[in-house]
């Protein structure tokens, strides 16, 4: 409080941004494109009653198609940018009503001079834009080094099936989504059960889904007296490097093929994945935290 709009529109952007990827990922019409498109809408026709009906709907054809490539390509390019470029705008709207945060997690606006102006307030230039154009500097740099020296990164980032053209003949021997992708597909994986009368592929599809849907709680799930992690106590900290830890391997574990120890070791960390966040209103509230200054330090 009170950031939590800014949390969700920021949520929204990072929604758009995921399905701008997805619709990109089609346009180079190379194998993996293709394969890749095909059981990620697939997984739409899990969806009890609408689901291949909706499948359909989003191809534009019983298959991936041209009709799919015309259509992922105008999202890409038009719809979803715009899309995009509205969400940012209400971001740095509502960013603008309640003020930046701090590494202290303090409101600068309860320390007032006689003015009325925050006493840790600081101008935004030349500060931030000099802090912000770093940031983009160090970004371009390893962008290009990327780009212009190892672009395919060993068929992490440009996969070797890739530079095949799409054939609906011809399937990969592995089918794997993007490395960024990777984490949530793990987790789609990791469901091998049917329950209640409904398919592992459909509890997959949920899991995966609710995986994205449980970061737009995150305001109302920290409990915390305190919001910097320089304040909270060794819970909060040991929590989050569990966290953090277990969505990297499931990054690793979604770009390998599956196996049966592989499997259990994704179950294990989708387990983690999500008592993270389940669990997140009992440790925050019962930890000890360190006593916050009432300037910010730094």
């Amino acid at each position: 409080k009170p950031r939590e709009l800014i949390w969700i529109f920021g949520m929204l952007i990072y929604l758009v941004l995921m399905a701008e990827a997805f619709m990109g990922y089609l346009l180079p019409w190379g194998q993996m494109s293709y394969w890749g498109a095909q059981v990620i809408v697939n997984l739409f026709g899990a969806i009890p009653v609408i689901g291949e009906d909706l499948s359909l709907w989003i191809r534009g054809d019983y298959l991936i198609s041209g009709i799919t490539l015309n259509r992922f390509f105008a999202l890409h390019v038009v719809a979803l940018p715009i899309v995009l470029l509205g969400l940012v705008v209400l971001h740095i709207l509502a960013l603008h009503e309640v003020g930046s945060n701090n590494p202290d997690g303090i409101e600068i606006k309860k320390n007032k001079d006689e003015n009325g102006i925050p006493k840790d307030g600081i101008p935004f230039h030349p500060y931030y834009t000099v802090h912000d154009l770093l940031g983009v500097a160090v970004f371009f740099f390893i962008f290009f080094i990327v780009v212009f020296f190892f672009p395919e990164m060993g068929g992490l980032f440009l996969e070797k099936p890739n530079f095949e053209p799409a054939n609906n003949l011809k399937t990969p021997a592995h089918i794997a989504p993007v490395w960024y992708f990777t984490p949530f597909y793990a987790m789609l994986r990791a469901v091998t059960v049917d329950l209640f009368g409904l398919d592992a592929k459909f509890w997959g599809v949920v899991v995966m889904g609710a995986a994205i849907a449980i970061l737009f709680v995150l305001p109302w799930l920290d409990r915390s007296p305190v919001r910097s992690i320089r304040y909270k106590g060794w819970l909060s900290k040991i929590a989050l490097v569990i966290f953090a830890v277990s969505f990297i391997i499931l990054g690793y574990l979604g770009i390998v093929p599956a196996t049966e120890g592989r499997t259990t070791a994704a179950q294990i960390l989708t387990a983690l994945y999500f008592l993270y966040f389940i669990l997140m209103p009992f440790y925050t509230r019962m930890e000890k935290t360190k006593p916050v200054p009432e300037r910010v330090t730094g």
